[in-house]
């Protein structure tokens, strides 16, 4: 399948080091705006809508690891980047292992959060994408947030709920159905062990989709692996505590003074 030209906004230090990050099934770049702060003052920061997400374009699905890694490395190509530090969460987490093992040439340092080498959820994936194509993407926008974030923190914060469940339903329904068939036909465990970036793994706590085993066993299998659980998260973590995920990403990436 031919890469697809992502949407993409660079910031922060244009001398820096680059640092790329890549989203979450069903989110778009404003995903990470809690973290961006801390991370552009270190760094030359690119963020980008996956295919058929935010305002980047769809293409047919079903898609595969390796087109979403071959989108990244057309935009690092775009940018005139060889080598970059890659943040990815949950979707952009599983682009990631399959980069870092595929083309270790491209990364530098790898954070992987909230995600998983290998989902054991047997049809769910697959009949959430011709639920989609049937429906509309908001037709699971709000189970989705609800995994996202803890209940008590979407309790207490209501307006936080209705920000992503728009972000989640306008999410293109092939783009979103695309990358849930990638994620059901998706086995990493046998890269784990190509991968030589340096690797930090964090988990949410509370996180029902990627629990901190799904994390640990990442951690685990990489050859410079290491594991942060951050407390009162759920899956999209670097969202509900961007103080703790920014601080643990800063010192992986070496830019904590």
């Amino acid at each position: 399948m031919t890469a697809v030209t992502v949407h993409h906004v660079v910031t922060g230090r244009d001398d820096a080091p680059v640092v790329v990050l890549s989203n979450s099934m069903g989110a778009d770049l404003r995903m990470w705006d809690g973290v961006l702060g801390a991370l552009e003052e270190h760094f030359r920061v690119v963020r980008y809508d996956t295919r058929g997400h935010g305002q980047s374009p769809e293409a047919p699905g079903p898609y595969s690891m390796d087109d979403l890694a071959d989108d990244y490395v057309a935009l690092l190509d775009t940018l005139g980047v060889d080598k970059a530090h890659l943040v990815g969460l949950s979707l952009g987490g599983m682009m990631g292992m399959r980069l870092a093992a595929r083309d270790p040439e491209r990364v530098d340092r790898l954070v992987l959060l909230c995600t998983g080498a290998h989902l054991e959820v047997g049809p769910a994936y697959t009949e959430r994408a011709a639920q989609v194509r049937a429906q509309g993407t908001g037709s699971v926008a709000e189970g989705v947030v609800n995994r996202w974030f803890t209940p008590a923190y979407l309790e207490q914060h209501p307006g936080i709920r209705e920000h992503h469940e728009a972000m989640c339903a306008a999410t293109s329904p092939e783009g979103y159905a695309g990358s849930c068939e990638a994620i059901a036909a998706m086995d990493l465990r046998p890269d784990l062990a190509q991968i030589t970036a340096p690797t930090l793994a964090i988990a949410g706590e509370d996180d029902p989709a990627t629990p901190p085993a799904y994390l640990r066993e990442i951690a685990d299998g990489v050859a410079d692996g290491a594991l942060v659980v951050v407390p009162d998260a759920a899956h999209l973590a670097a969202a509900q505590q961007p103080q703790a995920v920014a601080a643990a990403i800063l010192e992986h990436l070496g830019a904590t003074s």
